[in-house]
């Protein structure tokens, strides 16, 4: 079988539920040039990834080879993923990888995709049609195939027709495209934009008229893939222009969590018109030896309280709690407390309630709450890496309160290829860096040491998750402009977002 699959306009975002089912069986994924590679970790079996992209001048194959490659792949028995830009059938040559495929009697089905033509101008908030302005639209390739003898597209019939036309690829043939309609009659005053990289964070939009705009685009700098739109609806633009105008929009946030604790910081991130760039500063890893931990969980009858500083330290904890053959009906009796609401909602996962959650969300606050209660003689367990501030255990025991610290994790510092890391701060494409933790910000630092870009990264704007880290921030000499009133993720991204709404 082969799905011949359409994969978006180029957000990740817009791809379908049937293509994310159909990548996730697949047994190989042949994709193109424009496909976001977010997409190819949907596989579900370590597909295969083969690359067949091609762009200007670079073919990694010719389109037979590609028929070929898809028909050997499928008469192996294999389940074939073809991952292409936009819909299959809207200038992506999949009815001739169709054609080939039915000619060599290969099961196939289609995956229909969101078009470009249709999700990048209303990125670019221009409707297509609208009641007042046009009641017809045109798509045209604005790179047809240079070999035909007699040429496909009608430009007397375009130019007169009193509808909006969608030319697709057509960035690098800009100026002959807009000199054909003038000269076939269309006004030269008439109304295009070009959006260039649309539906991603890299969009841009330029407008003008057919006889300015390949000045305009040229001095924007505009490069493929792009869409241009020719009609009176590029004059809705001005009032429905809802994706450029996000607080965030051509921001690149550089953050430092974990990859596995960032999706939803991320995701907010993204949502104010961000594009993220995921450079983890810790990884978390399992402590030296589980003994500590393991001798607290058998004898959990003695404590009084068990405090969680993170969400690993909850599902650390957990995780020996089930190797000791233990549930939460073992903590009955003791209380709980958490850091903030993050760590709770990971602790009601896990069907527990917790007793304690501080208005401050760090261990000052945690302190403050803790005085409610009275602590004398109460014996408090506390998991948590091996490498943290003594300032709760010691406030704990000032208070009368016997602590035992147990290792339940360990940060590490992730390895990553240096080159990348320094060409990514050389080259000025940062806008903030987040940190969430001191650590995050001595492990991202420490990945410069000794390095001449280490005073690119001081020269950019820090966000700090509470003032614990930003004065580790500050204390190594970095300029923090955003510390959130909340300390959390979705606090500090809010705050980032209205630090540049108001700048």
């Amino acid at each position: 079988m082969v799905y011949l699959i359409g994969g978006g306009p180029g957000s990740p975002d817009l791809i379908t539920v049937k293509a994310k089912e159909c990548l996730h069986k697949a047994d190989v994924i042949v994709y193109d040039y424009l496909i976001d590679e977010s997409l190819l970790s949907l596989s579900g079996n370590d597909a295969e990834l083969l690359y067949v992209g091609k762009k200007s001048g670079q073919h990694t194959m010719s389109q037979l080879e590609i028929n070929k490659l898809l028909i050997a792949k499928a008469e192996q028995g294999l389940i074939v993923a073809r991952l292409k830009g936009g819909d299959p059938f809207v200038f992506g040559r999949g009815g001739e990888e169709a054609m080939a495929l039915a000619e060599a009697g290969i099961q196939f089905e289609i995956v229909p995709g969101v078009t470009s033509a249709v999700a990048v101008p209303a990125y670019a908030g221009i409707p297509l049609t609208h009641r007042d302005h046009s009641s017809t639209v045109c798509f045209i390739t604005g790179h047809e195939d240079p070999t035909k003898e007699t040429p496909g597209i009608n430009w007397d019939s375009l130019a007169q027709s009193p509808g909006t036309l969608v030319f697709l690829m057509g960035i690098g043939n800009l100026g002959n495209i807009t000199r054909k309609l003038i000269d076939s009659g269309r006004p030269a005053h008439s109304p295009v934009a070009v959006i260039s990289n649309g539906t991603t964070p890299n969009q841009k939009t330029v407008t003008g008229t057919l006889e300015n705009i390949e000045q305009k685009a040229k001095d924007a700098n505009l490069t493929p893939p792009g869409v241009i739109v020719v009609g009176d609806v590029v004059g809705l633009r001005g009032h429905l222009n809802w994706f450029e105008t996000r607080p965030l929009f051509g921001k690149n946030i550089l953050v430092t969590r974990p990859e596995d604790q960032a999706a939803g910081f991320v995701s907010i991130l993204s949502a104010f018109g961000a594009r993220c760039v995921q450079i983890p500063a810790i990884r978390i890893m399992p402590p030296t030896t589980w003994k500590e931990l393991d001798k607290a969980i058998a004898g959990l009858s003695i404590y009084d309280w068990i405090l969680f500083t993170s969400i690993n330290g909850v599902k650390c904890f957990f995780e020996r709690l089930q190797v000791a053959r233990k549930d939460a009906r073992h903590l009955s009796g003791i209380k709980i407390g958490v850091i903030g609401p993050k760590t709770a909602e990971a602790l009601l996962d896990r069907g527990v309630i917790p007793d304690l959650i501080p208005h401050k969300y760090s261990a000052e606050g945690i302190v403050e709450a803790l005085h409610r209660y009275p602590l004398k003689g109460q014996r408090v367990l506390l998991p948590r890496p091996v490498i943290a501030r003594d300032y709760l255990p010691e406030k704990l025991k000032t208070m009368g309160a016997p602590v035992d610290v147990v290792e339940a994790y360990q940060t590490v510092q992730p390895e990553h290829d240096q080159n990348q890391l320094d060409d990514l701060f050389k080259k000025s494409t940062i806008d903030m860096v987040t940190f969430t933790s001191p650590s995050t910000v001595d492990n991202l630092l420490g990945l410069f040491e000794g390095k001449s870009v280490g005073k690119e990264i001081s020269k950019i704007l820090v966000a700090c998750i509470g003032p614990i880290t930003a004065r580790r921030a500050t204390e190594k000499g970095l300029t923090v402009a955003v510390v959130p009133d909340e300390y959390t993720g979705d606090a500090l991204a809010r705050a980032i977002a209205e630090f540049y709404g108001q700048c």
